[in-house]
């Protein structure tokens, strides 16, 4: 018989325990709810976003270099790169092929690179894709295939001005020229966008901008575009004509300092470098260091005209076309007999310009000559510029005295060589040259006196026009030009000078009667028949004058020559046309 109690409940504290577990149970579970929504929902929110939220690179594209007209010299362009996650392509080996068709590869050799990398979770499968190229690969919709936006560099003018440009790596770094140096200008600061993505890394909802790509800034330089393809012709055919080595050719702008064109042979393609080798990248105009020779002859005498001691009119003896200096002996190419200074410029009498610094010491031209630049950094900028060597000693011995007057016993860069000779066409003064554009003419420094500039600009004129002068290849009809030639031996790594090898070189000025253009020219080492710089690169020079004279509109200041040039008749002309 069943006992039961008097209000009739059947153990009461197994009701009262399953009430009170349910009860916890609730507890619990609000505890949960509260605490999941409430106190830890950063965490977790985080945790989420981890999982599908991304934060994607919006690509900035790198600043224009242009030259001073606006023609571009580098631009970026729109590219397309693709990737995988090779965990997710191992899944689906049977589309491989196809994929491997599109992207232009072997299928055998893209297979085994997949699968050497089955572990990995990204690869690339090309970069700098064209648009169009990377979309008709991502229309096959392969799973684990995703691309992505860059910008690849491009050279509008190739090879016309590798050297002074430069170009920049896959990943859009600077690495030779301008766009090493101006590196941190150039680059672009990539902007964020946030968006929502599943596990196999879809697109689901493109959320917002977190911060928007900036843009690098734009180089405008000093380079005329124009200017730069006649010097890169007229270096080419010389280099061809002559059988030389290598070359360089620099125009100056005398007042503003601007460098108007700087080319160099040989050059390279920097869209294309898979032929690319070390000696083609430098830029020799401002690497590559020589004895200048004959050039420095024109300051030589100017030292002499700012002694006081010399006028052009002096007359000096140089018979019988040699002298003894201490252990050397001072030649000329023949004996000139009695010249006065003028002639010894358009002569190029080494045993002249040797007496008038043996006479007035070698101190003073030195001063000029670092006053010029030569022996320091020109200020350009350019990565990897050389200083060159200009001598110094407490007390000058005899030979080094007559060495130095003729260009021989220092080292100069071919823009630094210009960069004198703008000094001497802008009334004397020196400004700092400059590689970008300039919008205001500096004032430079006077360091050598107008008038004396003006009677060596004179005896230049008269050694391209002068009758027997060694630059008379340089003429340019219709403009007095004036100028200095070098035919200098070039040294040997052990030391002392190669027998028969030489640099042909060539410096001067134009217009004479209001000068705006200084250029130097120098050949190395030309091998077929003629090594002259007078015959050598004296004619790159007017050609590239030429251009600038005839280009930038250039009042002539010669008409009566001009007049005299024979033009074609008028019919013949007509019957081409």
């Amino acid at each position: 018989m069943i006992s039961i109690k008097p209000n009739g409940s059947l153990h009461p504290w197994r009701f009262r325990l399953v009430v009170g577990l349910l009860g916890l149970f609730c507890l619990a579970i609000s505890y949960r709810i509260i605490e999941l929504h409430v106190l830890d929902q950063g965490f977790l929110k985080n945790q989420g976003d981890k999982r599908s939220v991304r934060h994607v690179t919006i690509p900035a594209h790198r600043g224009q270099i242009t030259d001073r007209h606006g023609e571009p010299l580098a631009v970026s362009t729109p590219v397309v790169t693709l990737w995988a996650n090779p965990t997710q392509l191992v899944g689906h080996e049977e589309r491989w092929p196809e994929l491997a068709r599109a992207l232009g590869t072997d299928p055998r050799t893209f297979a085994e690179r997949l699968k050497a990398n089955a572990g990995k979770e990204f690869i690339y499968l090309r970069r700098r894709m064209t648009p169009q190229d990377g979309e008709a690969v991502m229309t096959l919709k392969v799973p684990g295939v995703y691309s992505i936006e860059e910008y690849r560099r491009f050279y509008p003018a190739g090879e016309v001005a590798a050297h002074l440009v430069g170009f920049t790596n896959v990943d859009e770094a600077g690495q030779e020229g301008l766009e090493l140096a101006y590196d941190q200008w150039l680059q672009g600061v990539p902007g964020k966008r946030q968006v929502i993505q599943d596990r196999r890394g879809r697109l689901i909802k493109d959320v917002q901008v977190v911060s928007n790509a900036r843009p690098g800034n734009d180089l405008n330089l000093s380079i005329d575009l124009r200017l730069q393809y006649i010097a890169h012709r007229e270096l080419r055919e010389a280099l061809k004509n002559f059988g030389a080595k290598a070359g360089s050719v620099v125009l100056v702008d005398v007042r503003s300092g601007e460098v108007l064109a700087m080319a160099n042979h040989p050059s390279y393609n920097p869209n294309n470098r898979s032929n690319l080798k070390p000696d083609m990248m430098r830029n020799r105009a401002l690497i590559d260091v020589f004895e200048p020779g004959s050039p420095i002859k024109t300051f030589t005498v100017a030292a002499g005209l700012m002694s006081g001691r010399y006028q052009p009119s002096t007359v000096m003896d140089t018979r019988p076309g040699s002298m003894r200096v201490a252990t050397m002996t001072v030649r000329d190419i023949h004996n000139y007999g009695v010249l006065d200074v003028t002639g010894v410029i358009v002569k190029s009498s080494n045993v002249g310009v040797a007496k008038m610094t043996l006479d007035i010491g070698a101190e003073p031209l030195y001063n000029l000559l670092q006053q010029l630049g030569l022996g320091e950094y020109t200020g350009l900028g350019f990565p990897g510029e050389s200083v060159g060597r200009l001598p110094s000693r407490r007390k000058w011995p005899q030979v080094e005295t007559a060495t130095l007057s003729y260009g021989y016993g220092l080292s100069v860069t071919a823009t630094q060589l210009a960069q004198a000779y703008a000094a001497l066409g802008n009334e004397g003064r020196r400004v700092p040259l400059s590689l970008l554009k300039v919008d205001q003419l500096p004032q430079g420094d006077q360091v050598i006196p107008s008038d004396v500039s003006h009677q060596l600009l004179d005896m230049l004129r008269a050694t391209v026009d002068g009758q027997g002068g060694t630059g008379s290849r340089a003429r340019v009809p219709g403009y007095q030009v004036g100028g200095k030639t070098g035919t200098v031996h070039k040294t040997m790594p052990g030391g002392g000078y190669a027998k028969d090898r030489y640099r042909s070189v060539f410096a001067g000025v134009a217009p004479i009667s209001n000068p705006r253009f200084a250029a130097v020219v120098v050949i190395d080492e030309p091998s077929k028949g003629q090594y002259y710089g007078g015959l050598v690169a004296a004619p790159v020079f007017g050609e590239v004058m030429s251009g600038a004279l005839r280009l930038l509109n250039i009042t002539p200041d010669d008409l009566p020559a001009l007049q005299q040039v024979e033009l074609p008749p008028l019919e013949k002309e007509g019957s081409r046309g």
